[in-house]
């Protein structure tokens, strides 16, 4: 029985079909998925697309430091903020250690944009005067229902009807969690829908008293806005409240299990300036888990003794303050005593997500940052099609200079070349398009030169494959063979070279900030997509065409004409000639 032969491959050899028919049903799947996600083009940066640009300096108040982390809380505060306004692609980063920039793509007011990212963060306790859902959740609501400010609890596995969150002094930490009062926002949303047994559905109408203001003093305006105001409506949520001073009642909006609801609040009892301190706190003691723990200056623990003794005189909804960031309702807690001291818990069945979320809400009012606009840039839409037309125009150059080289020095082999270019190509901006709405990636302009980058990077991958199989033709070899003993050689010289970039784009993504990282994730991309264009498509295909008698045979056009490359005659074995066999004579 004959050993096999050592050296080649047989699975590569035989079946580099499969690898080619993988990459191919990966592309058609990508492809599919991006025509059905309706995202067919890639998100474009404010640079191509057209926007405002807005740097802003921190400047440190009342003798806070300005660190990393009220940084990140200023970023946390304007990411909303931006949002609010409708915006899905604006981008909100630090610069540096002071400064943070704010890119609005087009479409959006700039003035207002500016107004709301460069003002301080409004913190309010108000007295709830009223509540009830809105829109369709308004209509599955009983009327005879007690109201309160939700029914969802923090945490899905600990969601109970017909109980809510509790303000309690924190020397009476034994409160039981519950959900009842509470309207997230968008970092603390509860999973349970409100049933209709439990929903809030305004019982308490906006002429009923409270304490610390009543509803009746609210004029016909403010009635028909609350009678009016749809929460549901993302419209209406933007502008609920806009314009009220602290002293004024209003309305505003709050988020529950996914369900708004609109609340008439009182004037507002608290300043978000007097929490001197906000933080997440884990219960061991009393097995409550997770709350919020509120300390208050002195004289905001005055004011919210006073609040908090008067609320709970009352029924719900009215024995609840409601916690209001930039006219949003956070959190809306019922009291059932006075709380003194100046120390305070929010309790409810908080994950530790959940919890930390809402401290840092608490600890926006008291913000000891603030900021001053350095420059604003703004970027026209013409200006961004005429340097994405520029950076079109020198990738389509650059690839005609690369093809035109490929053609006149490997002839035959550059289709090999041209098709492994174009599956890359469909492969970056299939994945460019999909990964716009899934991580907020946007093409700006050093995206786009990370990806001409690419291109060189991809070609030189080909070229160290053919110039490999080229030495093994030199040295005698025909071009089956040739081609499998020089991909292990080129494979690691690709693989090598492909980590060198992939790492020098890791290390300036993290590095870098703003507009930089555009390049070095493309640059990063496009690396990673070259390893799997040539191993699944570039090798099967030189296999397959190794098999045809075009190249197999050396023609003159095919780029491996053994003549043309000097190819040395192939190595035979000659039989020695016989010995004399020497006689003995008789």
């Amino acid at each position: 029985m004959a050993a096999p032969k050592r050296g080649r491959s047989a699975s590569a050899q035989s079946k580099p079909g499969r690898a080619l028919a993988l990459i191919l049903i990966a592309i058609v799947a990508l492809t599919g998925g991006m025509f059905l996600s309706g995202h067919t083009t890639p998100r474009l940066g404010i640079d191509l697309a057209g926007g405002t640009s807005i740097t802003l300096e921190a400047k440190a108040d009342q003798g806070s430091a300005i660190n990393k982390a009220n940084m990140d809380t200023a970023v946390d505060i304007m990411n909303r903020r931006v949002n609010g306004l409708g915006v899905s692609e604006a981008e909100v980063q630090t610069q540096g250690d002071r400064n943070i920039i704010v890119n609005i793509p087009k479409g959006t007011n700039s003035k207002e944009a500016r107004d709301q990212v460069g003002t301080t963060a409004k913190l309010y306790f108000r007295p709830v005067l009223a509540q009830e859902a809105t829109g369709s959740a308004a209509a599955t609501s009983s009327p005879s229902a007690s109201a309160s400010g939700s029914t969802a609890s923090p945490s899905p596995s600990a969601s109970k009807s017909g109980t809510g969150e509790k303000a309690t002094s924190s020397s009476s930490p034994s409160a039981t969690p519950t959900s009842q009062g509470r309207a997230a926002g968008d970092a603390l949303k509860a999973d349970s829908t409100p049933s209709p047994s439990s929903t809030p559905s305004g019982s308490a109408s906006p002429s009923a008293s409270a304490s610390g203001g009543t509803a009746s003093t609210a004029d016909a305006k403010l009635q028909a806005a609350y009678t009016a105001l749809d929460c549901s409506k993302q419209a209406q949520r933007n502008t609920a409240g806009d314009g009220a001073k602290p002293t004024d009642t209003t309305v505003g909006c709050g988020e529950i299990s996914g369900v708004w609801y609109k609340y008439l609040l009182g004037p507002a009892a608290v300043d978000g300036t007097e929490v001197k301190k906000a933080q997440a706190v884990f219960d061991t003691q009393t097995a409550a888990g997770w709350q919020v723990t509120m300390t208050f200056t002195g004289k905001g623990a005055d004011k919210f003794a006073d609040i908090t003794g008067q609320l709970a005189k009352n029924t719900q909804p009215q024995n609840e303050f409601g916690i209001v960031l930039d006219g949003e309702v956070v959190s809306s807690p019922y009291v059932q005593g006075a709380i003194t001291g100046g120390n305070a818990q929010i309790s409810g069945s908080f994950t530790q997500e959940e919890a930390q979320s809402l401290a840092n809400m608490l600890s926006y009012g008291a913000l000891p940052l603030s900021f001053q606009e350095q420059s604003v840039t703004t970027v026209t839409a013409a200006l961004g099609g005429d340097q994405l037309h520029a950076g079109l125009l020198a990738g389509a150059i650059g690839l005609l200079l690369v093809v035109i080289y490929l053609v006149a020095y490997y002839r035959g082999l550059s289709i090999v070349a041209m098709a492994s270019l174009l599956v890359s190509g469909i492969l970056t901006y299939v994945l460019m398009s999909l990964l716009g709405p899934a991580i907020g990636f946007a093409l700006n302009l050093p995206a786009v030169c990370g990806a001409i980058v690419a291109i060189g990077i991809t070609a030189d991958s080909f070229i160290v494959y053919f110039e490999r199989i080229r030495d093994e033709i030199r040295e005698g070899r025909t071009l089956r063979p040739a081609v499998e003993r020089a991909w292990p050689r080129a494979r690691r010289t690709i693989l090598v070279s492909d980590f060198v970039s992939f790492l020098a784009a890791a290390v300036l993504f993290v590095v870098t900030v703003g507009k930089v990282q555009g390049f070095a994730f493309t640059l990063g991309l496009t690396t990673v997509l070259d390893v799997v264009v040539v191993f699944f498509f570039t090798k099967p295909l030189m296999t397959l065409l190794a098999r045809r008698k075009f190249f197999a045979s050396g023609h003159k056009w095919s780029g491996l004409d053994p003549k043309s490359l000097g190819a040395q005659p192939p190595l035979r074995r000659t039989r020695r000639p016989a010995a004399p066999v020497e006689t003995k004579e008789a």
